[in-house]
Parts: structure tokens; C-alpha cells; sequence
């Protein structure tokens, strides 16, 4: 297929000339076979629904070949199949070198991105590879809900899918990261207009904003998906007349283009004027953005037996619920998939006809194998300087971006010698967007990383876990290898004032017993630089730094080798005595180590007969059961650090609970004795929360004196 020459949407933007590729295959796809791949889409997102058999409908329908319980989601499938559709033809007439990615923020759309896959032919359903035949046909629509391969909603189990949908919000953020610094790329985010109502979704169209003049981004063209209702009721959209919605995106700062879908070649010359008028990502000027207000279930039932159906919440789910056994159901359902006159759209071998495969994308772009990070050592004479270092020598290789919300400065990262911020930096006080940003940034292959507050990283738990969720299913589907998402968390409570003091995210990480996190505790700034350069190089990891921004003490770089690749190591500048220990206290964390190691030479002077043995926690999940943490250490190791029956005082940065946790999952709750954060309920100095929460060096002092005595006895 002859593809047309790659130019500028307009002079100097550097974009592909998404216009002149739209013209192309306006005049050189017909519209009926758009409005063909549509139906056919269309008819396989509701033959997925009720179908058992006689996918084709090449004889009249039988109540045997209806599912006895129909499952999935009607609604949001017909408004993303028009759209998939009008996007086929552009997609395979691309410019030369160009990408074109769709988002789905809807979950609910998996009947629609499974059709779209069998079309494209990249499904898995039967033999040995992805293909047309009726054997594919029938495992597709007689298989869904299929939840031990496919699933039912928009995953990346589904090939294709690249951002797990019902998210609610970050679909328009993560694209925006998905074009930073790929000026070859287009992402399309399908939004639905309940996702418009989230904070997420409602801060992304202000953000794109925040990207001026920070490099040459590609372009986001979002489409709305404005069909009137949500799950339980009609929208805040939908309540809103044209003229408004009109002068909602224009405030904005956006060019809304809003069809009904009705006119098809109309709908057709709108979205050739939308990608005429792309812009880079953070350009100043009018973005485009199609509101589709097509209705939720279009095509599908008006009404059975009197009982209205279109227009109602009805159409969400499976508008028709027992068509098996109810007559009028099931003449309701027959009159329904035979209006799409599937005979016309596939073949009796279950390939489409000739007139859909004429819209149809061709083969999928791959994404480009993720570059490897550049190794960046770390010495043991760095101060918090060189945490900033290491950010700046990443930043000197492609392919990096650091987000924050507006908190570079404040966390005193050091990253141009007059202060200012390079290019490759991007501030916003927005938290969900900042991870949206990194997870749309590292999704394509590129490494990323932010820094934040350690109060304010909570904002994103939800977000986290989705994402992890995420990176389980691309795994699963064989897609290894991306870069980490990683978190730099500093500006610590422990320093802090009150209302910004809570350390909840590590716990809630850790709760999760997912093998991808990695809760990183280093003893001093040198050793954070170090495992920032590793966390930065690392792959399928979801990695959380915990580092106070204040200069404190470097302690001997020795045993850090052993602290990087175990996890944990014995400090022996720190440790006295000879045989079995009388007790074992253990540090994760840069202020617990500073007291409690004030502490453990407080107990030389004052213990000086008592054995100690002193440890340093790199990574919090070392210390969980093999079975639930990769890097957990295993039982020999374990002992030898911690000794087999000693008490252990182990000071943690982190709500102690989850670390207890952690523990009792090992069985070895009963010896330790964990101390962190603990609220005071009212402002507090620095000193006073450490004396409160049984961390500062006289407290941990006197605790450890006493577990030497209760266990000498």
C-alpha cells in the first residue's frame, strides 16, 4: 500500500502530516466499507454476548445456539467501534515513519477490542497463530467471557491494548506521556463522558499546558465519548446542551468538533479537519478534540414487550437478559444481530468480506524495544547532591523524563548549576498526573521517574495498584522488559509539619504482596544515589526510594555492596562482642539509622559487656517469605543476619505495621520488636516526633537495654 510523503502538519511543528494522511484515505477507502467494518464490529461485540454457536447466522437462529447466562457490556461498544473504525483507514494510510496508538480509558469495551483483534488478525483462538477461519469465529464469540485468557474488559491480554481502561481518569494523562519527546507519534485516548467527571481526566486538559517548551512532543487527538449515560444514570455531560459543551472545551483551550455519528462521510471530513489541526503536545494554540455524542447501545434494541431499552441504564450491561428462554427476548435478539447481515461481512471460512478488510488498519505497529539504562556508579563519599548527579547523568542519554508536582526545588534536587529547570523535567501539582505522565512515558518504552513529597505519594495508591495490576497482564501476555516505574519519595514527615506527615504509601505497597515492588531504605545520601542509578536501569519493577532531602551522616561505604545485592548487611563498625548476640538492631531508612546507631554507641559505652550485632535494611521487601518477594532472603541468610532466637529492635521510617506484617509472614513476629511512625495527633518538632514515636537514639537506647535484660533472664 503506497503510503503518502511525511511532512509538518504546519511549518516548523515537526509533526507528521496527519491532514494529507487523512485526505488519502478518505479518497481512498469508500465509505460503505467504513460503515461495513463498523457493523462487523459491531456484530461481533453483541455475538460475543449471547452467542453459542452459528456465529455466522448462515441459518436462522435457535434458541440452543443463545447462552444461557449472558455476560459482558453493550453500551459503551457501539460509539468505540465507529470510532475504531474511522481510525482503520488512517491507520494503515499513516505517514511514512509515523505511530498511531488508541487509548481506551472504558473498561467495558472488551467486546469491542476483541472484534477489533480478530479483524486485524492478531488473536490467538485456535491452532498454532492468529488467522481467519469459522473455527476462530466461533471459539471468539463462544468463548467471551473467556477470564482465564482474555478476560472481559479492556486489558493487555487483549493484543493491541496498551493501557488497562476503567481507570477512571488518567487515560488522557497517560497518553500525553505516551507523545513526550516522540514527535512520530499519535495517541488517541477514547474517553467516556463519566471519566469526564473525575479529578484526573478534569486536571489533563489544563496540563498539556505544563509541557510548553519542555521538547518535541507528538500529539494526543482525545475522543470524547459523550453517550449520555453512565452506569446508573445519564452524565454530567449529557445534561449539558451543545452550545455549552462547545464553550466548556473552548475555555479550555481546545477546538471541540462534535458529531452525532448519524452523517458517516460527514463524520469522516470532521476527523480529517481534526488531524489537519493537530499540534505538538504543549504548543500554545487550539487543540482539536471530537465529542462524539452518538447514544449509549446504538443499533441495539428500542424496546421489547413494551419495556424500554434504548436510552436507559439497561443498555449497559447485556440489554436483553434472558432471550433463551424468553420469547420475545429472543425475537428481539434474532432481529437484532440479523440487521448487521453478518453474511454479508464474513465469509462462510470466517474471514471478513472484501469491502470491511478495505478499512481495516493492516498489520500493527510494534513498539520499539525498551533502551537499555545507562549504568551509573556511585561512590561512597556522594552527599544528596549526588542523588541529583545521577538524575543529571541519566538525563545526559535519551529517552528520560523526570515529573514532580511542582516539588523539584523543594526537594532539593540540584539539576542545572543556575538553578533552573532543563527541558526534560516537567512540574505540575497534580499527582495523579505526574504518575499518569510516567506510566504513559514508560509504557512506551522510555525510562522515567518522580520525585514527590513523601505525604502527598498516597494521592496515587489507586493508580498504583491499577498499574500494577497492568504490568501483571502484560506479563502474563508475554510483553517482559519495560522500563520501572519509579518513585523518588523524600521531603519525609520526620522533618515535617503535621498535616504533612504520613508515610501510608510503603505500607499499602507492602500490603500488596506483589513481587514487582521494591520499598528501598538507604542508610544515607550516597547510598541513594547508588540505588536510584540501579533503580533507574532496572526493568519490571515498580520501585519506591524513601530518602530524607536534609544533609546527614555517610556511614562507612563497606558493607553496601552486600546492602545493594541482598538486601541487607551486617555494619561492623557498629557491632560488638563475641558469640550469640544478645540482641540485633536493625535500620531501614536514613533517620533510623542516624539514631539508632547513636544508639548502638551509646550502648557500647554503657553495655560493654553485652554482644550486638547491628544490621542495615536496604529493601523492606527482603524481609517477607520467599514464596510472596523475589528478593526475600532466604532462610540461612536470614539467620545469619538475625540470628536464630535473639530479640531483634528493628527501626523502621514506615508505619511499623506493614513491616510486622512482613515478619508474621515469615513467622518470625514474636522477636522483633518493630518501631516507626506513629501519629502524634498535634504538631510535634523534629525532636519531640521522634521521642514520641520510640525512635530517638536515648529511646531506642533504653528499649534495647531493656530486651538485653528480658532476654538474659
Amino acid at each position: 500500500m503506497t503510503q503518502p510523503e511525511t511532512a509538518a502538519n504546519e511549518p516548523g511543528t515537526g509533526l507528521p502530516d496527519w491532514g494529507s494522511a487523512a485526505a488519502v484515505a478518505l479518497d481512498s477507502v469508500p465509505d460503505q466499507a467504513v460503515g461495513a467494518l463498523w457493523r462487523a464490529l459491531n456484530y461481533l461485540s453483541a455475538a460475543q454476548l449471547y452467542l453459542a454457536d452459528n456465529p455466522r447466522l448462515a441459518r436462522p437462529l435457535r434458541p440452543e445456539d443463545v447462552k444461557a447466562e449472558p455476560r459482558g457490556h453493550w453500551g459503551v461498544c457501539p460509539p468505540v467501534n465507529y470510532l475504531l473504525a474511522h481510525l482503520g483507514p488512517l491507520t494503515a494510510w499513516r505517514p511514512e515513519g509515523s505511530e498511531l496508538l488508541v487509548l481506551h480509558g472504558a473498561g467495558h469495551a472488551g467486546p469491542s477490542a476483541l472484534a477489533h483483534a480478530y479483524l486485524n488478525q492478531s488473536l490467538h483462538l485456535t491452532g498454532s497463530g492468529p488467522t481467519w477461519s469459522m473455527a476462530d469465529l466461533r471459539a471468539l464469540v463462544s468463548t467471551f467471557p473467556d477470564p482465564q485468557r482474555f478476560g472481559s474488559e479492556i486489558t493487555p491480554l487483549i493484543p493491541g491494548v496498551r493501557h488497562t481502561g476503567g481507570q477512571l481518569g488518567p487515560a488522557l494523562a497517560v497518553a500525553h506521556g505516551m507523545v513526550l519527546d516522540a514527535p512520530h507519534r499519535l495517541v488517541v485516548p477514547l474517553i467516556g463522558d463519566g471519566e469526564l467527571e473525575t479529578g484526573a481526566t478534569a486536571a489533563a486538559w489544563l496540563a498539556r499546558r505544563a509541557l510548553a517548551g519542555t521538547g518535541d512532543h507528538g500529539a494526543v487527538l482525545p475522543m470524547v465519548l459523550a453517550n449520555g449515560l453512565r452506569m446508573g444514570g445519564p452524565s454530567i455531560l449529557a445534561r449539558m446542551s451543545g452550545e455549552e459543551i462547545t464553550a466548556y472545551f473552548t475555555g479550555l483551550g481546545y477546538l471541540p468538533l462534535i458529531s452525532d455519528g448519524r452523517d458517516l462521510a460527514g463524520f469522516r471530513r470532521l476527523l480529517a479537519q481534526a488531524l489537519s489541526g493537530l499540534r505538538p503536545l504543549g504548543e500554545p494554540g487550539r487543540q482539536p478534540v471530537v465529542v462524539l455524542t452518538m447514544p449509549k447501545g446504538q443499533t441495539g434494541p428500542e424496546q421489547v414487550a413494551g419495556r424500554r431499552i434504548a436510552g436507559t441504564p439497561a443498555v449497559h450491561k447485556t440489554p436483553l437478559t434472558d432471550p433463551r428462554e424468553n420469547d420475545a427476548e429472543f425475537a428481539a435478539l434474532a432481529a437484532w444481530l440479523a440487521s448487521y447481515r453478518p453474511a454479508e461481512l464474513f465469509t462462510a471460512q470466517g474471514r471478513p468480506a472484501d469491502l470491511v478488510r478495505q478499512a481495516l488498519p493492516g498489520t500493527a505497529l510494534r513498539l520499539p524495544a525498551a533502551a537499555a539504562a545507562p549504568q551509573i556508579s556511585a561512590t561512597g563519599d556522594q552527599s544528596w547532591t549526588d542523588v541529583s548527579a545521577v538524575v543529571r547523568a541519566r538525563a545526559d542519554h535519551p529517552a528520560f523524563r523526570l515529573f514532580s508536582p511542582d516539588e523539584i526545588a523543594s526537594n532539593r534536587l540540584r539539576l542545572t548549576l543556575d538553578g533552573s529547570l532543563p527541558a526534560w523535567t516537567a512540574e505540575i501539582l497534580n499527582e495523579e498526573i505526574c504518575h499518569a505522565w510516567l506510566q504513559g512515558y514508560t509504557e512506551t518504552g522510555r525510562d522515567a521517574l518522580l520525585a514527590t513529597y513523601e505525604a502527598f505519594a498516597p494521592v496515587n495508591t489507586s493508580l498504583l495498584v491499577q498499574h500494577l495490576k497492568h504490568r501483571h497482564l502484560r506479563y502474563a501476555a508475554g510483553h517482559a522488559g519495560l522500563p520501572s516505574v519509579n518513585y523518588l519519595i523524600t521531603s519525609l514527615g520526620w522533618r515535617n509539619t503535621y498535616t504533612h506527615q504520613n508515610p501510608s504509601l510503603a505500607s499499602t505497597m507492602l500490603e500488596l504482596e506483589d513481587g514487582f515492588v521494591h520499598i528501598y531504605t538507604p542508610a544515607d545520601a550516597a547510598r541513594a544515589a547508588a540505588v536510584l542509578a540501579a533503580m533507574l536501569a532496572s526493568r519490571d519493577r515498580v520501585n519506591f526510594l524513601i530518602t530524607d532531602k536534609h544533609p546527614g551522616v555517610n556511614f562507612p561505604p563497606g558493607p553496601f555492596r552486600d546492602e545493594l545485592t541482598q538486601g541487607a548487611a551486617i555494619w561492623p563498625h557498629l557491632s560488638f562482642g563475641r558469640g550469640r548476640p544478645d540482641i540485633v538492631l536493625a535500620s531501614a531508612g536514613d533517620v533510623p539509622a542516624r539514631q539508632l546507631a547513636e544508639a548502638a554507641r551509646n550502648l557500647r559505652r554503657t553495655r560493654p559487656g553485652a554482644t550486638i550485632r547491628y544490621l542495615h535494611i536496604n529493601d523492606l521487601t527482603v524481609l517477607g517469605p520467599a514464596g510472596t518477594w523475589p528478593a526475600a532472603l532466604g532462610q540461612q541468610s536470614f539467620t545469619e543476619l538475625f540470628g536464630a532466637d535473639c530479640p531483634v529492635l528493628l527501626a523502621v521510617p514506615t508505619f511499623p505495621g506493614a513491616v510486622r506484617g512482613l515478619l508474621a509472614a515469615r513467622g518470625q513476629a514474636s522477636r522483633f520488636h518493630v518501631v516507626g511512625y506513629r501519629d502524634p495527633g498535634r504538631p510535634l518538632p523534629a525532636e519531640g516526633l521522634l521521642e514520641h514515636a520510640d525512635l530517638s537514639a536515648p529511646a531506642l537506647s533504653a528499649r534495647a537495654a531493656q530486651l538485653i535484660e528480658e532476654s538474659r533472664r
